[in-house]
């Protein structure tokens, strides 16, 4: 990253938005945090293990304020996180090319983009009951994923929940925090299978995305309204996904 002041005190500043964002819709923000370091110019073998630490941290929190809410279902929950967490293991233990990676991460950037302009509002009065064996399908592809890039996967689980209507909007976000936490876990058990580079500064990110986590998980849980400040993430993310899939840097 540059290390001109005024480029780390913008990352600090979006670095808690976008914990604070995610959390208020029950994500840990891999996904965001990736984006920022794309747009920072951080290395790749740093962003993988970086983001999954600050997963941890986030999704626990937005995950205990929903839980506290009594939104939680064990059984929606369990055959997705059955199935995920030993593919999210093989995943973080797979080191793939800096090339591919960062196509692979271009395209499930989109799927945030997709979350925060289309499902912020999209909310399901009456529910279905579950399919276990598609949940466990579903659980394995994507906690695979999940540890090869360094997401935790809600993101890509909350739209699936809400279009099978599964699940409504706070039973996702409760569902997806908790699926994203254990993938996270996972994933870097995985990763240190294979050795793990953390950036200098993780400390200082990790305490301005809980900060940043704590106050979205509870505004989230009080139906706060952030709908401009989506947006203006998805923009973001937009940016960062058309830098990896269409520019060489």
């Amino acid at each position: 990253m540059n290390n001109m002041p005024e480029s780390f005190l913008l990352f600090y500043i979006l670095l808690f938005l976008v914990a604070f964002l995610y959390a208020a819709v029950g994500h840990g923000g891999a996904s965001g945090y990736l984006a920022l370091m794309v747009l920072f110019g951080v290395a790749p073998e740093v962003m993988k293990p970086t983001a999954l630490m600050l997963n941890l941290f986030v999704s626990l929190t937005s995950f205990i304020q929903f839980y506290r809410g009594k939104h939680f279902l064990w059984k929606i929950f369990l055959p997705f996180a059955i199935a995920s967490v030993p593919m999210s293991f093989i995943g973080g233990s797979i080191i793939v090319d800096g090339f591919i990676y960062k196509k692979i991460l271009g395209i499930l950037l989109l799927l945030p983009i997709a979350r925060f302009l289309f499902f912020s509002n999209f909310d399901v009065s009456e529910t279905r009951k579950s399919n276990r064996w598609l949940s466990l399908l579903i659980g394995a592809v994507i906690g695979f994923l999940s540890g090869l890039i360094g997401i935790g996967g809600g993101i890509i689980l909350s739209p699936i929940l809400l279009l099978m209507k599964w699940t409504n909007q706070k039973q996702t976000a409760a569902i997806s925090a908790l699926f994203i936490f254990v993938n996270s876990l996972s994933g870097l058990a995985g990763q240190l299978t294979k050795g793990i580079h953390f950036t200098a500064n993780m400390y200082t990110y990790v305490v301005i995305a809980f900060a940043g986590g704590l106050c979205g998980a509870y505004f989230g849980a009080l139906r706060f309204k952030q709908s401009w400040l989506k947006n203006i993430l998805a923009v973001v993310l937009m940016f960062a996904s058309y830098k990896l899939l269409f520019t060489k840097a």
